[in-house]
């Protein structure tokens, strides 16, 4: 079997960043894959999954309500390293046409203090496993490290 494209990315190399996974047509349609890394591969420690599963909480919310983008999105969720998140776009995008799409929903996630949508028995199969805190924190770490001074070596694949 051949390798699928995010394996053949050296994780070695990658660094937190906002990255261009692939592009599909569907039809007419583009659907752009971000990789958006919140962590070092393979260096730093893995994202909890309490916290995994309050940003995947926030973040759609934020992004189907976004007035721009919310049309557009297709999906959002974690990678299974748990290094990051997975966003699909409807639409042909570079990775530096969303920074400050992310730079708003990660302060939303990062200033977020009530209850989590959708964290409940009857709207979530493991409405349990959430954790505000490091979600917050986690985003307020993703904006300070990475989107509030991105340069072009994070938003392009090492090596592409």
């Amino acid at each position: 079997m051949e390798k699928i494209a995010s394996f053949t990315i050296d994780h070695i190399k990658l660094q937190p960043g906002i990255y261009v996974s692939r592009k599909d047509h569907v039809g007419q349609e583009v659907i752009t894959t971000f990789d958006i890394r919140m962590t070092s591969p393979n260096e730093e420690p893995v994202m909890n999954t309490a916290e995994v599963h309050t940003i995947e909480h926030l973040a759609a919310t934020f992004l189907r309500n976004h007035s721009e983008f919310g049309g557009k999105i297709i999906y959002f969720g974690p990678m299974g390293c748990r290094t990051g998140f997975y966003l699909l776009l409807s639409g042909d995008y570079e990775s530096s046409d969303i920074v400050e799409l992310l730079k708003e929903m990660f302060v939303f996630i990062r200033d977020f203090k009530d209850e989590v949508p959708g964290a409940s028995p009857k709207d979530c199969g493991n409405y349990l496993d959430m954790n505000l805190g490091m979600a917050n924190y986690l985003a307020k770490n993703y904006l300070d490290r990475v989107l509030n001074h991105i340069g072009p070596d994070r938003l392009v694949y090492p090596g592409s």
